[in-house]
């Protein structure tokens, strides 16, 4: 009996001492990785600036109406608010004096300059995919040429056992890739896509799934889960490979450069995407990052009724023959229509119309949109209750807004109307609840 005690207190002293050594023993870190990737024309504002605008780090980085970088902007996450650092170069409150093994070693490993686990806000996992030379200027912009803000953030604060940051030493081992990119299309251009949508673009961060871990599902066009949707601050993330499976070329790269085309507007996190990142793409970039999405081809095949590639002239989709049921229910207008197309008319026809085709990088379309009909209608009635607002862009400077209806309309009747959406013309998803709508309300008030 004594010898089985004696075993159970070694084996618990030796598990305590294989904790410590996990928690106290420095990771190692990932070393200098010596992939090259095509470049593809010449940066505006040099290497530095351009490697900054290619990782969107200001869409994080910068609170509302913060100075660029200064951090504080709060990160929604399953378990809490996650505050963005200062990266500006102040030596008290920002990175001033990190070294570039320190920078890199955050990029790559989510090590932060004082040694702690970075929370995986920051898309470490798709960063490490970065090539030195990007490293190195994004080094340089951070600590050399960009204005040092003094700005203390509020400490992230999230409850136990997640503000136990050596728990994120174990999450990063199930949870991240291989550093490096290895190009594998033999091409140049989609090569080049490829390492700009999967490296510093960091788009599956947000438009792939995650596992029960919060582990993104897939980093590259060789995962099938890559890229096929997903959930960010309480917006729906939609299936890239799907969405834009029907879009033509010049509608993927307006989309990129202007947050807009004949299809959809860009809303919610995706519009600070446009906003800091992917408009100052070069034009070789962004044809890049297009032939590579379209190479990536759509995830599921797409429904026998899907809303036509390209999108008809008003008068023609009216037309008797070719009206939808939808269309002929709302020109009709009889006072016995469902609430949800009463709601419609009296609300979104003016701008979107009965087609559901809106106007061409003014209003969106919302037949075939893929935020109204995404698994998730989050994105949807937040757009409902809020409002949303176009980009303004170098290209595009209008920033068109749509109001909010939030005090307008009330939990039931956006889930009618949002229900409405959901079904009409082409769209096939399922409707939702007014108790649905109340929890996203709710969520919208504490965020204000």
């Amino acid at each position: 009996m004594k010898s089985v005690r004696r075993t159970i207190v070694w084996i618990a002293l030796l598990g305590l001492l294989a904790l410590a050594a996990f928690i106290f023993i420095p990771e190692r870190r990932t070393p200098v990785q010596k992939a090259e990737v095509p470049a593809l024309g010449t940066p505006e504002g040099g290497a530095p600036l351009y490697a900054a605008r290619l990782g969107d780090c200001a869409a994080c980085h910068t609170a509302d109406g913060g100075e660029p970088f200064a951090g504080g902007r709060p990160i929604d996450s399953p378990f809490g608010a996650i505050y963005s650092s200062n990266i500006t170069p102040d030596p008290d409150t920002g990175i001033g004096g990190m070294t570039l093994d320190q920078f890199r070693a955050a990029l790559y490993d989510g090590i932060g300059q004082d040694g702690r686990n970075l929370y995986p806000a920051m898309p470490y996992a798709n960063y490490r995919k970065l090539t030195e030379a990007d490293v190195q200027a994004l080094h340089t912009y951070f600590t050399s040429e960009l204005k040092p803000v003094r700005n203390a953030v509020p400490e992230t604060d999230l409850d136990f056992p997640f503000n136990l940051r050596w728990g994120i030493r174990a999450w990063k081992w199930m949870a991240l890739p291989s550093a490096g990119f290895e190009p594998h299309f033999g091409d140049a251009r989609l090569d080049r896509g490829a390492y700009l949508v999967e490296g510093p673009g960091h788009c599956g961060a947000c438009h792939s799934p995650r596992n029960l871990a919060f582990a993104q599902e897939g980093y590259t066009s060789q995962d099938t889960e890559f890229l096929s949707g997903g959930n960010v601050g309480g917006w729906s993330a939609p299936d890239l490979r799907t969405a834009i499976a029907r879009w033509r070329t010049i509608d993927i790269d307006l989309f990129l450069a202007t947050g807009r085309n004949a299809h959809a507007g860009v809303n919610g996190e995706m519009k600070l995407a446009v906003e800091h990142s992917l408009q100052f793409l070069t034009d070789e970039d962004r044809a890049a990052m297009t032939a590579y999405l379209v190479a990536l081809g759509p995830t599921r095949d797409e429904p026998a009724e899907a809303a036509p590639a390209v999108v008809v002239s008003r008068a023609e989709s009216l037309g008797a023959e070719t009206a939808t049921a939808t269309e002929r229910l709302l020109i009709a207008a009889e006072p016995s229509m469902p609430l949800g197309a009463r709601l419609y008319l009296d609300n979104c026809a003016a701008c979107h119309f009965v087609d559901g085709k809106g106007g061409s990088q003014i209003f969106p379309a919302l037949d075939g949109n893929a935020t109204v009909t995404a698994n998730s209608p989050a994105g949807l009635v937040t757009t409902i209750l809020e409002g949303a607002e176009l980009p303004s862009t170098r290209t595009r400077p209008m920033a068109v807004a749509m109001p909010g209806f939030g005090g307008r309309l009330n939990d039931s009747e956006v889930a009618v109307l949002a229900s409405f959406l959901r079904g009409a013309w082409h769209n096939k998803a399922g409707p939702i609840t007014a108790a649905a709508v109340g929890e996203f309300r709710g969520k919208v008030s504490k965020a204000d």
